[in-house]
C-alpha cells in the first residue's frame, strides 16, 4: 500500500490531521456527558472517573499533538557523516505506516483506545477499530465523534466488538494491516505476536502489568498510604499499571498502616467488570488471609456476583498468591520488609512490570533506582497519575509488551523513517582506487577525518582511543 499517495489522494494532509485533533478534543467537551454515560453503563465507572482519568486527559493528548505534531513528524537534516559523505546532503522524513489495526480495551474505553486512534490519524495512517465487547457503544460513538470532527470517514472503519473479530482483524481477513496496535492480557498478546510475526507485520502491545511500590525506610507513610490505596482502588483497581503489592520496609510500616486504616475502613464495594474477576480478586484476598495475613479494615467481604469491597492485606506472606498478583480488582498485598535488597527479591520474582513506584524522601536515591527496576516507567512519589503526562509514553518490557504508545515516541512508532540523500554533481568523493603508492597516505588521511581513531600501521586496522571509564563493577561504577 503506498500510504504517502493514499494521503495526498484523500486530500487530509498533516496540517488538516493537525487541524482535526484540535477539533476532535473540543468534539469530547460538548459530548462529555453522552461518553460518560456509556462507559458508566458499559463498565461500571463512576462518572468522575470517567470525566478526571478519561476525557479529560484524552482531550489533552489531541491539543498536545494539536500543538506538537508537526514538529515531531518535521523533517530533519543529519549531520556531516565525514570525508566519504562530501557533497551529500542528507535529511530524515517520516512516512505513515499505511493501514492501521487497534484492538481496544474496555478499562478505560475512551482514553485507551482514542489516544491510539489520535496518534495513528495524526501520523497519516488510515484505521481499522475493533472495540472491545465490553464497551461497543462507548467506543463506537468515539469513533463517530471523530468523523465528526473532521476525519474523512474512509480514513476510520470500525468493525464487530465480539472477540472473533479481533482474531480476524489479526489473521488479515478486514484487509491487510501494516501495524497492529493492541491492549489486553499477555496470553492473547502472545497469540498475536505469533500470529503476525509469521507475516512479518510489526505490532505494539500493550500488555498488563502486575506492579510494585516500594515505600523505603525515608518514605513519608502517609503519603505512600495515601498514593496507593487511591491507585489501588481507583477504576475498581481495574488498571493495568494499579500496584499489586506494596513492599513497605519495617521502619515506616505501622505508620504506613496507621495510615492508610481510615481509607480501607471508608471503603465500598464496586462493581467489577465480570462476576469471574470479582471471584479471582476475592479468592486471592482470602488465600493470603488464610496463610496469616488480615485485612486492614478488619473486615473481609467475599464478593457477591460481580461486586467486591476493596481491601488491603497486610502482614501479607510474600508467597501468598496476592503478592504475585494476577488478580485484576481493588486488593493489595502489604508486605513488610527488612530491607531494600528483600523489597527486590519480591519485585523480582514478578515478570510484568509496567510502572514500578518508589517512595523516599531522598528522591535523588529513588531515581537513582530506576534503572534497576526493569520497568520502562518509574513514578517517585506518586502512582499511575504521572503516566496522563502527554509528553511521556507508555511501554511495556517482556511479559508487559514491547512498542510505546502516547507522546512523541507513540507518535514516532506509527511512522517509518525514510533517509533520503541527495548528492552534488560537482562535489563527490572520488571513485577510482588510487595509485598503490599514495593509498596508505589517503588511508591514514580518511581514518583520521572520518573520526575512526589512530590507524595501526602493522595490520591496517584502526585503534579505537583509550578510554578511562570505570568498568562497570569496580569501585565508582555505576548500579
Amino acid at each position: 500500500m503506498d500510504a504517502v499517495q493514499n494521503q495526498r489522494d484523500a486530500g487530509w494532509g498533516l496540517s488538516e490531521r493537525i487541524g482535526w485533533a484540535g477539533r476532535f478534543a473540543r468534539v469530547l467537551g460538548q459530548a462529555e456527558a453522552e461518553l460518560i454515560d456509556l462507559a458508566c453503563a458499559e463498565v461500571h465507572k463512576t462518572r468522575w472517573e470517567c470525566l478526571t482519568a478519561e476525557i479529560v486527559p484524552l482531550a489533552n493528548a489531541c491539543r498536545w499533538h494539536a500543538k506538537h505534531a508537526r514538529g515531531v513528524l518535521a523533517p530533519r537534516r543529519v549531520p556531516w557523516g565525514g570525508l566519504l559523505t562530501m557533497g551529500q546532503r542528507q535529511r530524515m522524513v517520516r512516512a505513515p505506516l499505511g493501514r492501521v489495526g487497534i484492538i481496544a480495551t474496555w478499562n478505560y474505553p475512551i482514553l485507551l483506545a482514542g489516544q491510539h486512534l489520535v496518534q495513528s490519524l495524526v501520523a497519516g495512517n488510515r484505521v481499522v477499530l475493533k472495540p472491545s465487547e465490553n464497551s461497543p457503544r462507548t467506543q463506537r460513538r468515539l469513533a463517530e465523534l471523530a468523523v465528526e470532527a473532521g476525519c474523512p470517514a474512509d480514513w476510520l472503519e470500525v468493525i464487530g466488538s465480539e472477540r472473533e473479530a479481533g482474531a480476524a482483524l489479526v489473521r488479515g481477513e478486514h484487509g491487510p494491516i501494516d501495524h497492529l496496535v493492541f491492549t489486553g492480557s499477555t496470553e492473547v498478546g502472545r497469540a498475536i505476536a505469533a500470529e503476525l510475526g509469521a507475516r512479518l507485520i510489526a505490532s505494539t502491545l500493550e500488555l498488563s502489568g502486575r506492579d510494585s511500590a516500594l515505600v523505603l525506610e525515608d518514605a513519608d507513610p502517609a503519603l505512600a498510604a495515601r498514593s496507593l490505596w487511591w491507585a489501588a482502588t481507583t477504576n475498581g483497581g481495574q488498571t493495568c499499571m494499579a500496584p499489586r503489592r506494596a513492599l513497605v520496609h519495617e521502619r515506616v510500616y505501622d505508620d504506613f498502616l496507621k495510615a492508610m486504616a481510615p481509607m480501607s475502613a471508608r471503603a465500598q464495594d464496586r462493581r467489577l467488570i465480570s462476576e469471574a474477576a470479582a471471584a479471582t480478586v476475592s479468592e486471592q484476598a482470602a488465600d493470603a488471609i488464610d496463610r496469616g495475613g488480615r485485612s486492614l479494615s478488619g473486615v473481609f467481604e467475599p464478593a457477591t456476583g460481580d461486586r467486591f469491597r476493596p481491601v488491603a492485606v497486610v502482614d501479607c506472606p510474600p508467597d501468598a498468591l496476592l503478592v504475585e498478583g494476577r488478580h485484576f480488582g481493588p486488593a493489595i498485598a502489604v508486605v513488610r520488609c527488612g530491607s531494600l535488597g528483600a523489597m527486590l527479591d519480591i519485585h523480582d520474582a514478578c515478570d510484568q512490570r509496567l510502572v514500578t513506584s518508589v517512595f523516599s524522601r531522598n528522591t535523588r536515591r529513588a531515581r537513582g533506582l530506576a534503572p534497576r527496576l526493569g520497568s520502562n516507567a518509574v513514578m517517585v512519589n506518586d502512582d499511575i497519575i504521572p503516566s496522563a503526562h502527554p509528553w511521556t509514553s507508555i511501554g511495556g518490557l517482556g511479559a508487559s509488551g514491547w512498542g510505546v504508545t502516547q507522546g512523541r515516541m507513540g507518535l514516532e512508532t506509527l511512522t517509518r523513517p525514510v533517509f533520503v540523500s541527495t548528492t552534488s554533481a560537482k562535489i563527490r568523493p572520488p571513485l577510482d582506487e588510487p595509485d598503490p603508492a599514495r593509498q596508505e597516505k589517503q588511508a591514514s588521511m580518511l581514518l583520521r577525518l572520518g573520526g575512526a581513531g589512530k590507524r595501526n600501521r602493522r595490520s591496517g586496522a584502526s585503534e579505537p582511543p583509550t578510554s578511562t571509564a570505570t568498568p562497570a563493577g569496580s569501585a565508582g561504577g555505576a548500579v
